[in-house]
C-alpha cells in the first residue's frame, strides 16, 4: 500500500478560483458602494442591503464548495472537516468577548487556512464567523461584512507560499507575521462597513463626499486610530502568541486531519509480483 505522508492544501482549480473571485467582487462592491452615493442620500448603515448580501453570500459559499470538492475529488468527509472546524473557531470567539483583543479564533483561522488552501479557508472563515454570531446574538447588519472580512483572513492564509515545501520554525514565523498584519486589515476593512455613513459634520473623523480622496484617507486613519487601534493591536498580539506557541502542534493535528479525511490522492494498492489482479 502506497501513501502520502504529506498532506497538502487543497489548491485553487479554475471553477472554484472563479467562485472566490465572484464572491470576492461581490464584497468589494458591498463594501465600496456607499461612498459612491450622493451626499444627500439618507440611507442607514448597510440596513438595506446586508439582507440581500447575506443570502448572495449563502448562495456563492455553496458554489464554492462544490467547485472545491468537484476538482479535488473531495467527499463528505471534507465537508464535516469544516464542519468541526467552524464549530471550534465559534466556541473560541465567546471566550475574549468584551475584552480588548483577545480573540483566540483568529489564529486557528490563519492555521486551518494554510492547512485547507485558499478555497476551503474562505468558506472556513465565513462559516465560523456565522456561526459564532448565531452562539453570542450578534446578529445584525454586520454580518455578512464579518463574514467577508474573515473569509478574507482566512483565504490569505492558503495563499502563503510554499504550503508543500516550508515546513517547521520558518512556517510557523511566516503565519504569525501574516496574522499579525492581517489581524490588523480585518480591523480596517470592517471599519469601512461603518465609517461612510458617519457625517462629517458630527465628527471631524467622518466620511466626507466632497473632500478630496487625500482628505478622506486622512479621516479613516484618524478614524481607526481613535477607535479600533487598541483592539485590533490586541488581536494581532494574541494571534502572534498562540501562533508560536501553540502552532507547530495544531499543524501537525490539522494536516493528520486533513489526511484521513482524504484531503489526498485515494490510497492505492500494489499488486504483488507475479499475482494475477482479481477480474
Amino acid at each position: 500500500m502506497n501513501t502520502r505522508r504529506q498532506a497538502r492544501a487543497v489548491r485553487l482549480g479554475p471553477r472554484s478560483g472563479t467562485a472566490l473571485a465572484l464572491v470576492s467582487a461581490v464584497g468589494v462592491i458591498a463594501f465600496g458602494w456607499p461612498f459612491l452615493t450622493p451626499p444627500t442620500s439618507r440611507l442607514s448603515a448597510h440596513a438595506q442591503d446586508a439582507p440581500w448580501l447575506f443570502a448572495g453570500l449563502l448562495v456563492l459559499l455553496v458554489a464554492v464548495v462544490a467547485a472545491a470538492i468537484s476538482e479535488s475529488g473531495l467527499g463528505p468527509k471534507a465537508v464535516a472537516m469544516l464542519g468541526v472546524l467552524a464549530a471550534t473557531g465559534a466556541a473560541l470567539r465567546p471566550i475574549g468577548a468584551g475584552t480588548a483583543g483577545i480573540e483566540p479564533m483568529f489564529f486557528l483561522m490563519v492555521l486551518s487556512g494554510r492547512v485547507l488552501g485558499p478555497g476551503f479557508g474562505f468558506v472556513l472563515g465565513s462559516v465560523t464567523m456565522f456561526a459564532s454570531a448565531l452562539l453570542t446574538g450578534g446578529v445584525g447588519p454586520w454580518l455578512p461584512f464579518q463574514m467577508l472580512a474573515m473569509g478574507w483572513f482566512a483565504m490569505g492564509a492558503g495563499l502563503l507560499p510554499g504550503p508543500d515545501r516550508l515546513r517547521g520554525r520558518g512556517e510557523i514565523v511566516m503565519l504569525a507575521a501574516y496574522g499579525f498584519l492581517a489581524a490588523f486589515a480585518y480591523g480596517t476593512v470592517m471599519n469601512l462597513a461603518g465609517w461612510p455613513f458617519m457625517s462629517a459634520l458630527a465628527s471631524g473623523v467622518g466620511f466626507d463626499p466632497h473632500a478630496a480622496v487625500a482628505a478622506n484617507l486622512a479621516r479613516f486613519l484618524a478614524y481607526c486610530l481613535a477607535t479600533s487601534l487598541g483592539w485590533d493591536l490586541g488581536r494581532a498580539v494574541v494571534t502572534v502568541v498562540l501562533t508560536l506557541t501553540l502552532g507547530p502542534a495544531l499543524l501537525r493535528a490539522l494536516r493528520r486531519a486533513t489526511r484521513r479525511a482524504a484531503f489526498e490522492t485515494p490510497v492505492t494498492f500494489d499488486t504483488p509480483r507475479g499475482v494475477k489482479p482479481p477480474t
